[in-house]
């Protein structure tokens, strides 16, 4: 039984395939419509979300489908002490296959170890979000034509960021992506990114600090909000949270065909006015994101 707990866990000819499909799926929903009757996706969400767990009920809706579930944990069993390992064994004789979202890292593959039926990591901590990040690629795929021979700038909360770890793994696997890595000292990148993967694996990248003096080299601009929740005192927060605002005057510095993307949700680091430049492609993205969610549970069940 497969489990997609880390984007690595898709090869990239596995990954070109789901991507094929979520395009195939986008062109043509209708062949789709009914192919996941009779199936239950269970959404085990222990930390709030919008878009992720609302793209994953949406996805297997769109496939006929039905959906149930938590989108909290202090309405879980988890208040009174349950496992996640016991609470996905009893999730396994009620649904075909789980989503689930928890802020400890290592949570979903705790799961799928556990599990009678496909896990999907909707996001464990600050470590990984592989479907986000498959939401990326596709974005990145379908608006660029290719994955390949990128300049990928990644802004902001680089240390905590889930989306970022997650991107950096996945695309260090394409031929000649460089990374410009934007952050302020305290939220770099952590070593286990740096060092065991984009220096392990030969990746051109730099760090810098101002988002000024990268935005003329990018193929594609990732922005990401500074998360107050991972951070452990407010004081930290506040002097961060404003680091990099991205407005108007800046989007000038960049080349007319960069993309902006962004896993959203979104504070103050896209300015409102930046929504109507047809370079800001980040409400497409959320729209991708479901067709890849659709792609991975047609994959998963072995339907498609």
């Amino acid at each position: 039984m497969n489990h997609i707990i880390s984007p690595l866990d898709l090869s990239v000819e596995e990954l070109d395939k789901l991507l094929d499909l979520a395009n195939d799926i986008e062109r043509n929903p209708e062949k789709y419509a009914h192919a996941c009757e009779g199936k239950r996706l269970a959404s085990l969400f222990y930390e709030p979300s919008t878009r992720t767990r609302l793209s994953f009920e949406a996805a297997m809706m769109n496939l006929g489908g039905k959906v149930l579930g938590f989108s909290d944990g202090g309405s879980s069993s988890a208040t009174k002490g349950e496992s996640v390992s016991d609470t996905i064994r009893v999730v396994s004789c009620y649904a075909d296959i789980a989503a689930i979202r928890h802020p400890k890292e290592g949570a979903a593959l705790v799961a799928s170890m556990a599990s009678q039926i496909p896990v999907i990591n909707a996001g464990d901590g600050g470590h990984q979000h592989p479907t986000q990040t498959l939401t990326d690629l596709l974005t990145i795929r379908s608006l660029k034509g290719r994955l390949d021979n990128l300049t990928i700038g990644l802004c902001g909360d680089l240390k905590f960021g889930r989306t970022v770890h997650s991107l950096i793994d996945a695309l260090a696997r394409y031929e000649n992506v460089n990374f410009i890595l934007i952050s302020p000292e305290e939220l770099r990148v952590p070593g286990y990114i740096r060092d065991g993967v984009l220096q392990k694996t030969n990746v051109s990248y730099r760090e810098v600090v101002r988002l000024e003096d990268a935005l003329a080299e990018l193929d594609l601009l990732y922005m990401t909000r500074v998360q107050k929740e991972r951070f452990f005192n407010e004081e930290d927060y506040i002097r961060m949270k404003d680091f990099y605002i991205l407005d108007e005057a800046k989007m000038k510095l960049a080349s007319p065909d960069m993309l902006v993307l962004h896993p959203l949700p979104r504070v103050n680091e896209i300015a409102v006015e930046v929504d109507k430049d047809p370079r800001a492609a980040y409400f497409k993205q959320a729209q991708y994101g479901v067709y890849v969610r659709m792609a991975l549970i047609l994959t998963l069940l072995e339907i498609a």
